[in-house]
């Protein structure tokens, strides 16, 4: 069973993310969250993003990922 993080507000497991796009900060390239990665020891988990610009796919925490904005 894969554990799920909550937020105070809406509990999400990392797959829910999975299909969807976000900006590198508020200026940043456009990413594709395209997979799950492992979970880290602090209890994190990399997740696998494809750059669009470049299509380069790297792991990327999800933690940061949920600090980056929705692309729309």
């Amino acid at each position: 069973m894969m554990p799920t993080h909550t937020t105070p507000t809406t509990p999400f497991t990392p797959a829910q993310f999975v299909g969807t796009w976000r900006r590198f900060g508020l200026s940043g390239v456009v990413y594709e969250i395209v997979g799950e990665g492992n979970p880290l020891p602090d209890g994190d988990r990399m997740m696998r993003v494809r750059v669009i610009e470049s299509g380069e796919e790297v792991d990327y925490k999800l933690t940061d990922i949920l600090d980056d904005p929705k692309e729309r």
